[in-house]
């Protein structure tokens, strides 16, 4: 029940970016929520899609950046790099394993993973099935 909770709190946040973004306007200027459905998905030729969702700047400052990816099983793991940002990733479905100075860490549905500035990584998916995750970049390089 949490996770569905926690998911369908990601999801409408994700929306209400998205259809902010696509008026031109600063998604996150103004509280709203718009449905899943109106998100644009890209598929790579692996498999894996993304969901780009929105940049916007807080009133405080920050620049953010939400998207959703969907890992599917046996995907190749993302390639090895350094963020110049913050990241939360949350993890909607599947398993994730994520690798970062030296140490591989795992993260199942419900699970967060932080990533901070400046960390070389990579996150892959572990598990028997599809993995789902939400990434919310915060600050940084996150207007490229």
């Amino acid at each position: 029940m949490k996770i569905a909770v926690l998911s369908a709190a990601v999801v409408a946040l994700a929306c209400a970016m998205a259809q902010a973004q696509t008026s031109g306007a600063n998604p996150l200027a103004s509280s709203r929520a718009f449905p899943y459905e109106q998100m644009d998905v890209k598929t790579a030729p692996n498999g894996v899609e993304h969901r780009s969702v929105a940049t916007g700047t807080l009133a405080t400052g920050e620049t953010v950046q939400v998207r959703e990816t969907m890992q599917p099983v046996g995907t190749p793991a993302s390639a090895l790099h350094t963020i110049q940002h913050s990241e939360i990733i949350v993890v909607l479905q599947g398993t994730l394993e994520f690798n970062h100075d030296g140490k591989a860490e795992r993260a199942g549905a419900g699970g967060i993973i932080y990533v901070a500035l400046g960390t070389n990584h990579f996150v892959k998916n572990v598990g028997e099935g599809p993995a789902k995750y939400v990434v919310i970049q915060i600050g940084g390089d996150t207007k490229k």
